[in-house]
């Protein structure tokens, strides 16, 4: 009798293999289908940006020359008549370019942007430079300036910014 029981355990656990077995194909088969359907995504999104990226670099423009800079020294100190009492104004200047050539004869043309600059800083109102927009104002008129003499003296601008390294209000 013991024999017929392991003769009816042995077809089931046979079966039981078989089933395993077939389970495991099929969570295979899924599996390689999952693998195949995210590399094709993968390459989808991977080939599409590449096409886009030759056409931006292709519309691109020419990469900007670094900057260089030119510091006015000495610093410009004003003095202003507000309220009855005398304030003054001490701010260090840089200008700054990107063509090596031409900032090495804007060195040449030095006392004329100083000049310049000493009459702007000179009719600015004490009472707006207190404020961070009228600092800013300022610098922006002090930019204009700069390129407009300059565009006078060589045909172009020169100077990108004029920029305000140090400002001191008292």
């Amino acid at each position: 009798m013991a024999r017929n029981q392991s003769e009816a355990e042995e077809p089931a656990s046979a079966a039981n293999k078989q089933g395993k077995g077939k389970m495991l194909l099929w969570v295979g088969v899924g599996l390689l289908a999952l693998l195949l359907s995210a590399g094709g995504l993968a390459y989808a999104l991977m080939a599409r940006p590449a096409t886009n990226t030759t056409t931006e670099a292709s519309s691109a423009p020419v990469a900007r020359q670094p900057a260089l800079y030119q510091p006015l020294e000495p610093a410009f100190t004003v003095n202003y008549a507000q309220d009855g009492r005398q304030r003054y104004m001490q701010v260090h200047v840089e200008l700054m370019g990107r063509d090596p050539q031409a900032m090495k004869t804007l060195a040449g043309h030095l006392p004329l942007i100083r000049n310049e600059l000493v009459m702007l800083f000179g009719r600015a109102d004490f009472q707006s430079l207190s404020t961070a927009e009228g600092k800013e104002a300022l610098r922006e008129q002090a930019t204009a300036a700069v390129q407009e003499l300059m565009t006078q003296e060589f045909g172009t601008a020169v100077i990108e910014s004029v920029l305000f390294t140090n400002l001191v209000l008292q």
